[in-house]
């Protein structure tokens, strides 16, 4: 009978999983390898996973990572989807750091409005991705980032919850 309560098998305290440390930043770029995946298209209407990730995995926990470890991931994520190096170092980077400070203002936050704040950073996100396009000398219209950012804010409760599963067992719980 208490074999059954506990599920399967595992003793109580065993702990985190070894590598838990790492799991999160294998996770962002596992998800910004998604954008590898052969799917043709005239426009980028797939959002920036590896964002998606990152968002999800500072707002489900602060305490996996330092701020420092959006540069690397940054970098990989610049290598992976073709973006020109640094953009995502910058952007992560500057989202981290603006996360820390979400973090020391804000009393509570409950779901909705971490949604929101993923939103507003997703928006960021896209204005900034194209802002450098222009500035680089491509013609990208301001509708053309409404596609990729519909989708990245309402595919943000499901890489939320990807997150979640995954630091459950991480963590071994």
């Amino acid at each position: 009978m208490v074999r059954a309560a506990l599920g399967s098998g595992r003793r109580i305290g065993q702990g985190p999983r070894i590598g838990a440390a790492y799991l999160p930043a294998a996770s962002v770029v596992a998800a910004a390898m998604l954008s590898a995946l052969p799917i043709v298209s005239t426009s980028g209407w797939y959002p920036d996973f590896g964002f998606l990730a990152l968002i999800a995995w500072r707002l489900l926990r602060s305490d996996p990572w330092p701020a420092w470890w959006a540069a690397p991931l940054g970098f990989a994520n610049d290598l992976i989807t073709g973006a020109p190096i640094g953009l995502s170092v910058a952007l992560w980077t500057a989202t981290m750091i603006l996360l820390d400070l979400v973090d020391r203002r804000t009393i509570w936050r409950d779901y909705w409005i971490e949604w929101a704040l993923a939103a507003l950073l997703l928006l960021l996100n896209e204005l900034v991705e194209r802002w450098v396009a222009g500035m680089m000398g491509a013609a990208v219209p301001i509708v053309s980032i409404a596609p990729p950012l519909l989708i990245s804010i309402f595919a943000f409760p499901i890489a939320a919850w990807a997150v979640a599963k995954i630091d459950r067992w991480r963590l071994g719980r």
